[in-house]
This record gives structure tokens, sequence and C-alpha cells, in this order.
């Protein structure tokens, strides 16, 4: 349950912060993305891969699409669920962010972690005390990593 409240909780706080600026368009688990170097005619022999929320800026997307879109997400995050295993989801993060997305975030709901990756920079491992800012894709955007986490009730 922790990793769809994680997916959900990211998903509204961005959503929300993009649509009051009109800046991208923000999508979930459902949404299929080509990747590039492809060239298959068959759909279903394509490379379609669906992050577990992802942003594409506005200039890069401009209507939205009722099918797969051929390109790749600016920001891609991926979240652990219980039987998923970390290192194919740091490849699948590596995947994108060598074909061209600027920011990959992996999401760890057993350990409360989350960790920012750029294309050839060190990833930085993120817990509750710290904030998540991308100021070179989302500037002004900004979530405490508290806040992915389901709240308590007594």
């Amino acid at each position: 349950m922790a990793w769809i409240n994680a997916s959900a909780r990211l998903s509204t706080f961005l959503n929300i912060w993009a649509m009051l600026r009109k800046v991208g368009r923000v999508t979930g688990s459902g949404a299929k993305f080509i990747l590039p170097n492809i060239e298959e005619d068959d759909l279903e022999k394509r490379n379609v891969r669906s992050p577990d929320v992802s942003f594409v800026r506005a200039d890069r997307l401009k209507k939205d699409k009722r099918d797969f879109v051929e390109l790749v997400p600016d920001l891609m995050v991926e979240i652990k669920s219980r039987s998923d295993r970390i290192k194919p989801l740091e490849e699948k993060v590596q995947l994108f962010l060598q074909l061209g997305s600027v920011v990959g975030i992996l999401i760890d709901p057993d350990k409360l972690t989350v960790t920012v990756y750029r294309l050839n920079q060190t990833p930085v491992v993120l817990e509750n005390g710290n904030t998540l800012t991308l100021p070179d894709l989302l500037p002004g955007w900004e979530m405490a990593i508290s806040e992915l986490w389901p709240p308590e009730f007594e």
C-alpha cells in the first residue's frame, strides 16, 4: 500500500503545481512511452515503458495524446513495491536518463528514501527531514520527503 500512496501523493503534489503554472503534463503508470531508437512497426514489439510517475514539459507535448507517445519524459519516477528489486529499478532509471530524461527518481517506501539521479552525476539520497527540489526542471517546486508517506491516523 505504501507504493500506491507514494505514487498518488507525488502525482497530486506535482500535478497541482504543474497545472496551475501550465508548465507540463504529469502522468501515472498508465501512460506509455515509446522509447527512441526502435525500428519496429509492430507496436506490441516496440520498446514501450511506463514509469510510475512522469512529467513532460509543455513545449514537448503541447496536446494530450490518446495513444502511446514517442518520446522520453523529462522526469521519470519509479517506486519500489514490496516485490521489486532495487537493481532492475535503477537500471530502468539509467535507461531513461541515457535516452534523454533530465531527472530520474527512485522512491523506496521500505527505507523511506528518495534517490535522485541525473546522467553522469552521483545519485543524491534524500530522507525524512529533506526536501525534494528539481530547480533545473521544475523551478520553484518543492516537496518535503515526509509528505510522500501515508499519514498515520490516531
